[in-house]
């Protein structure tokens, strides 16, 4: 594997230098996250911790991967400055924290403690009246209420 610098900038503000990179991986997969952030850092000369690989990418069948890298001069600015989903990537597959659906990062809050039973006051129940009849409207058998449907319509003659 072979490594080549297509970019690189530095950013005194953020303390770290941000460079693209190609590596050449003739007749192997794309490497992983670990392997780029290995020859990045032997290659700019960094500790591994301060050296994040953000992306990886290869065209389909090609044999050179396109990375973007952020090398950090201090750690401390590192760990204020990298996402934490960011951090977790560039970890070992071991060492990793997964957050699956439904998992909060937060622990789930005890539920409210419930009131002592009281002795219910028992009351009667009430007995509903029978709907009363609308005023104007009389009900009439189902046989009325059915609609005629008319025969077809005759043509009227052309005049």
């Amino acid at each position: 594997m072979s490594l080549e610098v297509l970019e690189e900038r530095v950013n005194p503000l953020l303390g770290r230098r941000e460079a693209k990179l190609r590596i050449h991986h003739e007749g192997s997969g794309t490497p992983d996250r670990l392997t780029v952030r290995r020859l990045a850092s032997d290659h700019f000369k960094a500790p591994v911790d301060r050296v994040f690989v953000k992306s990886i990418s290869t065209r389909t069948g090609g044999s050179s991967a396109l990375c973007a890298v952020e090398v950090y001069d201090d750690a401390r600015m590192a760990e204020r400055i990298v996402p934490a989903y960011l951090k977790n990537r560039n970890l070992p597959k071991d060492q990793r924290v997964s957050k699956k659906k439904g998992e909060e990062t937060k622990p789930a809050a005890a539920p409210a403690p419930k009131p002592a039973a009281k002795p219910a006051e028992k009351k009667a129940p009430e007995a509903k009246a029978p709907p009363k009849p609308e005023v104007g409207k009389e009900s009439k058998p189902a046989e009325a209420k059915e609609a005629k449907v008319p025969a077809k319509a005759e043509a009227k003659p052309k005049a």
